[in-house]
């Protein structure tokens, strides 16, 4: 961790206690309850609903990375199946089950430095965050810690598709090279954001004709600067809270997270490569 920047040692540290909402059977069951329909129903609607019953474009726009096809089979339908408050007490009971289920104990004190980090925050350009960012306060810890890790990661995930958008990739371009960087497999970026063959394969295409893939696939010497421009700016985009912290409250607060993290990593509560690449071991 020691060589991680401010910024990646907090989303080190967040994004598992968030992960573990889209894995958990507590989770995904309590938005199956509501009445959606299937796993991906469920993730669109559940994580859209502090925005209201969007429509698949705005979805689209701001996750960025789906295909058409896989967000317009959920939505708008999810929100006849359910009313989106529904959804979003769901989305937030589920999430809150799972980490009390593979946590039964966590430290207020970690909740507390959460919370603090997510109120340093800003919004500018950040929708999905901004949106999480009003969800009033669940009563309990496990709750109130999932809130807090949700405000974080989103806030993050928000700057991501900024720097993505700056450097010029769409959201099928930025899966292709995030695989060709090595830290996910094509079988899990193609079959989790919905992309056909055909679409994938003349996608590598056109991004071998901008120079910044081989035509075997593999980054070229002006995409891994690219990709490594992104992850800069993603990290520089994610600072708000890492400024605002003293170093002594990172640490204490990456020290707080790491033995949680490590038991959802090493509990099997989801795999450990996921969409997003491999989730930090603290």
């Amino acid at each position: 961790m020691d060589d991680l920047t401010p910024a990646r040692r907090v989303w080190a540290a967040v994004e598992p206690l968030h992960a573990i909402s889209y894995f958990a059977p507590e989770a995904t069951g309590a938005l199956t309850a509501t009445g959606l329909r299937g796993y991906w129903m469920g993730y669109f609607a559940g994580r859209a609903a502090p925005m209201g019953p969007v429509s698949a474009s705005v979805v689209r726009a701001t996750f960025l990375v789906f295909s058409p096809a896989r967000v317009e089979r959920a939505l708008p339908d999810a929100w006849s199946f359910a009313p989106v408050e529904t959804i979003l007490a769901a989305k937030i009971e589920g999430a809150s089950a799972a980490l009390r289920a593979a946590l039964p104990e966590v430290p207020e004190r970690l909740v507390e430095l959460m919370e603090e980090a997510a109120g340093y925050c800003r919004f500018d350009g950040r929708p999905l965050a901004a949106a999480w960012a009003e969800v009033p306060r669940p009563d309990d810890l496990h709750g109130r810690l999932w809130l807090a890790a949700t405000v974080l990661r989103e806030h993050r995930g928000d700057g991501h598709v900024a720097a993505l958008t700056r450097a010029g990739l769409s959201g099928l371009e930025a899966g292709i090279t995030h695989v060709s960087s090595g830290s996910v497999s094509r079988k899990i970026i193609q079959e989790s954001r919905g992309w056909t063959d055909d679409e994938w394969n003349s996608t590598v295409y056109a991004l071998s004709a901008r120079g910044i893939l081989t035509p075997d696939g593999a980054l070229t010497p002006r995409g891994v600067k690219l990709r490594e421009e992104i992850e800069d700016d993603t990290d520089r985009l994610a600072l708000d809270p890492a400024l605002r912290l003293e170093n002594k409250e990172i640490d204490e607060l990456v020290s707080l997270a790491a033995p949680l993290c490590r038991t959802l990593l090493d509990g099997g509560h989801y795999p450990t490569r996921t969409p997003v690449g491999r989730l930090p071991a603290l």
